[in-house]
């Protein structure tokens, strides 16, 4: 239930449709075993610690001055580390990057979105999205996925073609499910895009890109022949940096220009650029967990198929799985029991991230115990 809010609240001018909203966030408690926020649980190395260190220490030396407004090294280096990874080159002014994948998002839709314009997605999916829509005057529509949370490409393109809309918003791999999308339910939605009057932007939503298995293709590949087409990752998830707040974006160059027009002026700190920069130097290291976590993930989703509940196929490093008559009576019992794992996606289901072997263990035995009444 929202909170009543405060006389003194109820009497500032707050616009009318944020009125009794909460802010977005998952919880955050002190337990044992955190799963909930699909974070890397792999901290960095002390070697990578030290390399950061001393580039923020450099950084602060210069911090009386306004940060590099353009960050162009960065955007090389991110340019580089994604040729490495998916093979595809880039120039530097095909990379934006931002405050996390959230900022890159509310960039698109400050630049492509607002009053009398939509943005359109297929639910489940993140929900953040509707709020980035309303945080800037969007009208917001959903379409569905399938039962087993894939994305019909007949259904994907029809409904562009019904809404018209100036955003499409597609997840790959899919959160809270996990799903990625093939190669042709992209092209049928650009597809689509490209008949809409006054153009549309297809954004391609890849924060979990890195965990995806072998074959499953990268809407990178697709950048050269679509320049409405934007592909965001983050460096929160396999590079396991999710407190510094680093997200970026590859894109045709007229529309990276366009978020330059509605960022805010320096909006990447001195020590944010050095931060990344430095983790980007170790990439390779950073990530070296990242094939330890697919193979946790693939063990996660077999143990919960062996034990008979539905598990989404996932890409991601996330399992969601179900379905539960009282899935929140579970989620508390996880909890209790020092578990913390996340009550979202459809009714019934619940989603885990994906830890070390050990407190992957531990959530297995104390899943478990909640769901047979044994003792944790």
């Amino acid at each position: 239930m929202p909170e009543t809010p405060s006389p003194a609240r109820a009497a500032l001018p707050l616009r009318e449709d944020l009125r009794g909203l909460e802010p977005y966030g998952a919880p955050q408690l002190a337990v044992p075993v955190t799963l909930n926020v699909n974070e890397n649980p792999y901290p960095p190395s002390e070697a990578v610690v030290a390399d950061i260190a001393a580039a923020v220490a450099e950084a602060a030396r210069g911090l009386n001055r306004y940060p590099d407004r353009e960050f162009r090294d960065l955007r090389a280096d991110l340019a580089a580390y994604l040729l490495r990874e998916s093979g595809v080159a880039l120039e530097v002014d095909q990379v934006w990057a931002a405050n996390g994948s959230n900022e890159v998002m509310l960039h698109l839709l400050q630049a492509f979105g607002g009053p009398g314009r939509t943005a359109l997605s297929f639910a489940p999916t993140y929900s953040m999205y509707p709020e980035y829509a309303r945080d800037t005057a969007t009208r917001w529509v959903v379409g569905r996925r399938e039962a087993d949370f894939t994305l019909d490409p007949a259904h994907a393109a029809s409904a562009v073609a019904e809404h018209a809309p100036s955003v499409v918003l597609l997840a790959s791999p899919n959160n809270p499910t996990g799903t990625a999308l093939p190669t042709a339910t992209v092209r049928a939605v650009l597809e689509a895009a490209d008949a809409v009057p006054g153009g549309c932007v297809v954004v391609v939503d890849e924060a979990y890109g890195e965990f995806r298995r072998a074959g499953t293709p990268s809407a990178l590949e697709l950048l050269a022949d679509h320049p409405n087409l934007a592909v965001t990752r983050t460096m929160s998830k396999a590079f396991g940096m999710a407190g510094a707040r680093i997200g970026y974006l590859a894109a045709a160059p007229a529309l990276v220009d366009a978020l330059r027009i509605v960022r805010l002026p320096y909006h990447l700190s001195a020590v944010t650029q050095a931060v990344a920069r430095a983790a980007l130097r170790h990439a390779d290291a950073l990530m070296a967990q990242v094939a330890g976590l697919r193979a946790e993930r693939d063990a996660t989703v077999a143990w919960l198929r062996e034990q008979g509940w539905r598990v989404a196929d996932s890409d991601a490093n996330f399992v969601l799985f179900g379905v539960f008559e009282d899935r929140h009576a579970v989620w508390q019992g996880l909890l209790d029991r020092g578990v913390l794992i996340r009550e979202v996606g459809p009714e019934g289901w619940l989603r885990v991230s994906v830890g070390t072997p050990d407190e992957m263990a531990r959530f297995r035995e104390t899943l478990l115990a909640v769901t047979q009444g044994r003792t944790a």
